[in-house]
Formats: structure tokens, C-alpha cells, sequence
């Protein structure tokens, strides 16, 4: 099992920045992507972002380029997401995504976080 904890979401004005952070523990294995995605009210789940821990291998999705960065600290299983330029339309809840032995154009990941919330206001 690999529990997963999301932190770093909260209230933030149009242009603003965030940062989130996903802890990964229990059985995580050398080899793992880790991804973050987002859900609005009312909409699908979206993918955001992936990184793989062997390579620093990173995708995104067409939203997030240019504004998003997602990185790793392997010493600490810990993925990241910086946020800039932030818009309304990033507002959702924001969920870590963690698979064992994937690549990062998975979209297929097998333990999720609990999600955090993200809000830009206008």
C-alpha cells in the first residue's frame, strides 16, 4: 500500500501563485511516476502534470505548460506542483496521483490522495 498526502491548496487572487506538495509512503518502489490531477464542480477529473522518479521525465497537460511546474525530491518520495499565473478557470480540487513502474504519458495510476482545493477568485 502507498498513502499519499496533499498539502499547499487554498484561497489565491487571479495571477497569483501556489505551490502543492504529495508525500508518498509505504511501499513506494525505486521505479514510480507520480502525477497530479484536477476535478472542477461539475467537470471530469483532469489530468495536470506527471514526473518519473528514476528520470525527472515530465507531461503535461496543454493547460498547465508554461504556467505549472511540477518537480521531485526522491530523498523525501515528495512531488511538487508550483502554480503561476493562476486563473479562475484552475479552480478544482487537486489530487496526487502514484504508480508503481509507470511513464509519465500514463494516465493510469493506482493510489490517489485525499485531494486539496484550490480557489482563485476574481
Amino acid at each position: 500500500q502507498v498513502q499519499l498526502v496533499e498539502s499547499g491548496g487554498g484561497l489565491v487572487q487571479v495571477g497569483g501563485s501556489l505551490r502543492l506538495s504529495c508525500a508518498a509512503s509505504g511501499r513506494t518502489a525505486s521505479n514510480y511516476v507520480m502525477g497530479w490531477f484536477r476535478q472542477a464542480p461539475g467537470k471530469e477529473r483532469e489530468f495536470v502534470a506527471a514526473i518519473s522518479r528514476s528520470d525527472g521525465s515530465t507531461s503535461y497537460a496543454d493547460s498547465a505548460k508554461g504556467r505549472f511546474t511540477i518537480s521531485r525530491d526522491n530523498a523525501k518520495n515528495t512531488v511538487y506542483l508550483q502554480m503561476n499565473s493562476l486563473k479562475p478557470e484552475d479552480t478544482a480540487v487537486y489530487y496526487c496521483a502514484f504508480r508503481r513502474f509507470g511513464i509519465v504519458l500514463t494516465r493510469q495510476y493506482d493510489y490517489w490522495g485525499q485531494g486539496t482545493q484550490v480557489t482563485v477568485s476574481s
